[in-house]
């Protein structure tokens, strides 16, 4: 029998948490205060200018940003349960936007959405904006916007390190391979394996469960995400074959809201280098190199 996962994080996590101490934000179009800890990579915005944006004049009044993320993703996303400290690439990218907006990390509550639950929770106004591995597609952009992209990775597959009868995703005829409910990974599936048989959970943590219970045979997201748990769990999980599609991963907002849309993109184009150092100090740390995508302003 295969031995419970324990759903900690280690180096990834521990670089995150010390970047999580950092907060502010020096992009956007609003000037900082300047000031400088030696150690922060972006510091809170001050005397912002921001017009005609519903969403930014709703966290003005309230005091505080709401933001949609996910919690169980190591190096992207992730709630350390022990702690309380939340920590990853999308993470700090939340931090970044709020802190380009004029918020401190004392004025963020962060809202954890599955996937299948993101539209909604910005169409409903539960949240201002969403920042979780949220790949931008067509039929999304029809009941929200995107800005961004912010990152750009592709579909893979995570298998039991003792698996070898899966080396790609010509394998998976006959198998069973699991994600997230409402996923794009797990839709590309249906719709271009037939062959392969599917089980669906809220979360991709689930998913890693039914794989080390030997209940599925795979599970697959977005290779970036995978690296997260192979990296957490390098003697039971494997990453296995090459990225099988290429996915974008946007901001989701509030669909009409161009003006938040625009000053964020400009964010990211502006803060390239604040844009590196976080994914250094994050995702960075498995040794991947990436290049952030250019952001595309429609």
């Amino acid at each position: 029998m295969r031995k419970r996962l324990m759903f900690i994080t280690a180096g990834v996590a521990a670089a995150a948490l010390a970047l999580s101490g950092c907060s502010g934000g020096d992009a956007g179009t609003g000037s900082t205060d300047g000031a400088s800890d030696g150690g922060a990579l972006f510091e809170v915005a001050t005397d912002v200018q921001l017009e005609g944006s519903p969403t930014y004049d709703a966290m003005v009044k309230a005091d505080k940003v709401r933001i949609g993320v996910k919690e169980d993703q190591p190096g992207l996303g992730y709630l350390d349960a022990a702690t309380g400290e939340r920590s990853g690439f999308d993470v700090e990218m939340a931090t970044w936007i709020a802190a380009s907006l004029g918020f401190d990390a004392d004025k963020i509550e962060f809202k954890a959405i599955p996937s299948a639950n993101r539209e909604s929770a910005i169409v409903n106004g539960d949240i201002d904006y969403y920042v979780g591995t949220y790949s931008i597609t067509d039929k999304r952009k029809e009941q929200i916007d995107f800005a961004g992209p912010y990152f750009e990775t592709g579909q893979g597959l995570l298998v039991a390190a003792d698996n070898n009868d899966i080396k790609g995703e010509d394998d998976l005829a006959g198998k069973t391979v699991c994600s997230a409910t409402g996923s794009t990974p797990i839709q590309n599936i249906k719709d271009n394996f037939p062959d392969t048989k599917t089980e669906e959970f809220d979360t991709y943590s689930q998913c890693v469960e039914a794989l080390n219970d030997g209940k599925v045979d795979a599970v697959t997201t977005d290779q970036a995400i995978l690296i997260g748990y192979a990296a957490q769990f390098p003697d039971e999980l494997k990453v296995v074959g090459e990225p099988f599609s290429t996915e974008l991963y946007g901001i989701g907002l509030p669909k009409g809201d161009d003006a938040l849309r625009h000053f964020i993109n400009t964010m990211f184009t502006d803060g390239g280098d604040t844009w590196t150092k976080i994914y250094d100090a994050t995702l960075g740390a498995s040794g991947t190199k990436v290049t952030q995508p250019a952001v595309d302003d429609y």
